[in-house]
């Protein structure tokens, strides 16, 4: 399910060029660290000009993600543009989705996306409570799906998100830890220490943040640069793959 774009009743293609301009992230002046609408509370994500500490992480271009011992990565490309649009994190049973967003310099996007999430899940025959995390409020939806035997069930999927300094991280939680707050917590402590990296583009809010394949391990006692097979940090069973999506 992806974020939603504000459509021509917001008043999006009768702009002046002056008025679309600023609707665009005005990049003149960088924000000191800490600078936007970011919910820290003591844990990330982190953005790239927090202390983030030594762990290791691997680049994924605007995502640094945290390896966990027996994790599986893999990255979703979107069929009809090529563009690695999730990364996606499998673990014990559990799934995490992460995405980046562009993301207003002084005001958090979450809150009405939340709405956004709420209302297309109820759309769809689905079910949502909006709840208190770890992360701030957060989405428990259970999604219609059709069992084995023909028979209509739901699937529960959490999603979460996290407002920093001109970025916005969407997380989808499957499986297990969208349910059982054990299983959870290591998704959550991943999520809570990963680096997101906002470049220094000009880009419009609810624009995907730039994500690329696996190509090298950022932390520990020094940076290695390194094929994406060839990783001399490498917590994934079976390593990179890569799902088209539509």
């Amino acid at each position: 399910m992806g974020l939603f774009r504000r459509n021509a009743k917001d008043g999006a293609e009768d702009r002046t060029p002056d008025e679309a301009t600023d609707a665009v992230d005005d990049l003149a002046v960088e924000p000191a660290p800490g600078d936007g609408a970011t919910k820290r509370d003591g844990r990330g994500p982190w953005d790239s000009a927090d202390q983030a500490g030594e762990r290791p992480r691997v680049d994924l271009g605007a995502l640094l993600v945290p390896g966990v011992e027996g994790m599986e990565l893999r990255m979703e490309i979107d069929k009809a543009t090529e563009v690695v649009s999730a990364v996606n994190v499998s673990l014990a049973g559990s799934s995490l989705q992460l995405q980046a967003y562009a993301a207003p310099r002084t005001e958090g996007i979450w809150d009405e996306i939340r709405e956004e999430i709420a209302a297309s899940v109820v759309q769809q025959g689905g079910s949502v409570d909006d709840l208190p995390g770890p992360f701030g409020r957060e989405l428990l939806a259970r999604m219609p799906v059709r069992t084995n035997e023909g028979r209509t069930g739901h699937r529960p999927v959490r999603f979460v998100g996290v407002d920093g300094p001109r970025w916005f991280v969407r997380g989808v939680i499957t499986g297990r830890a969208a349910v059982e707050p054990e299983a959870a917590s290591v998704l959550e402590d991943l999520l809570a220490d990963v680096v997101v990296v906002r470049d220094a583009d000009a880009r419009a809010p609810r624009d995907l943040l730039p994500l690329q394949l696996p190509g090298r391990v950022i932390g520990g006692p020094q940076e290695t640069v390194a094929e994406a097979d060839e990783l001399e940090f490498d917590p994934l069973t079976r390593g990179p793959e890569i799902t088209e999506t539509r």
